[in-house]
């Protein structure tokens, strides 16, 4: 499975990117998808993840509200429309994908990750 994330740039804060994650595989085969970003010297966290199913979301909080992941199986795409970008967007973000599969009553978790776009907002 290989995820190819792309829109990433450079805009002024207040603006607008819509970043999108390309799948080599089948969308629907994950149980959840999402995005996490990482800034120089932090920690990479979750910015927001969207399951399958349900298409059940949750964002961070710092992001709640500005952003909106999205996903559509039939294109094996998921987006991430970020609105109202501050400087503490800057980051890379990362796509990031999730299948649990369950064989002989033990589950298996394998977790996929694209190689990151930059992000960065200027003031």
């Amino acid at each position: 499975v290989q995820l190819v994330e792309s829109g990433g740039g450079l805009v002024q804060a207040g603006g607008s990117l819509r970043l999108s994650c390309a799948a080599s595989g089948n969308t629907s085969d994950f149980n959840a998808m999402a995005w996490y970003r990482q800034a120089p010297g932090k920690e990479r966290d979750l910015v927001a993840r969207i399951t399958n199913g349900g298409g059940s979301t949750n964002y961070a909080d710092s992001v709640k509200g500005r952003f909106t992941i999205s996903r559509d199986n039939a294109k094996n795409t998921v987006q991430l429309q970020m609105n109202s970008l501050k400087p503490e967007d800057t980051a890379v973000y990362y796509c990031n994908a999730v299948k649990v599969i369950v064989r002989l009553s033990q589950r298996y978790l394998y977790t996929y990750w694209g190689q990151g776009t930059q992000v960065t907002v200027s003031s």
